[in-house]
């Protein structure tokens, strides 16, 4: 899609046939996002598909990078929607600054940052410019609840 300075990230998410989930409640002793300075962190968010069940498996193993790549995009659905009830708009989004990927990973399996593709091409696709972001792509050799991937975030706010 190509980027329309105009669009604003709700345009852009419809455009891309996406609806937000309800932004997910902590599963123990967290809250699902903080702002301070300026900054909101978001905890880790796991891939849910369209069903609501969540996206299991490992890379390398029981996983393909296109898989991978696809349950990075539910994490980061996940992320703009806590981005939202953090918010309460995206418009409030300044600049999408920093993304953890974290994917569960075979010994030998090393593409994680292919699999962190699938997070960051959508953040772009919705945040244009300020969706650009950092970003570390690691390994490990699990995840909670059996998960693919967990992705945690630092997006600058406009005040």
């Amino acid at each position: 899609m190509p980027e329309s300075p105009a669009a604003s990230p709700a345009s852009r998410l419809a455009a891309l046939g996406i609806t937000l989930p309800v932004a997910a409640a902590p599963a123990a002793n967290y809250v699902p996002g903080v702002v301070i300075d300026g900054l909101l962190h978001i905890s880790g968010q796991i891939p849910f598909d369209e069903a609501g069940a969540l996206i299991r498996g490992r890379l390398g193993e029981t996983m393909d990078v296109a898989a991978g790549a696809e349950a990075a995009k539910r994490c980061a659905i996940g992320l703009i929607a806590q981005m939202q009830s953090a918010l309460g708009s995206l418009d409030k989004v300044r600049r999408v600054v920093k993304l953890g990927v974290f994917v569960a990973s075979a010994p030998d399996f090393i593409d994680q940052p292919k699999v962190g593709n699938g997070a960051s091409d959508l953040m772009v696709a919705v945040f244009g410019d300020i969706g650009r972001h950092a970003r570390s792509a690691v390994g490990v050799a699990a995840l909670p609840l059996g998960v693919a991937v967990e992705i945690d975030a630092i997006i600058a706010v406009h005040p």
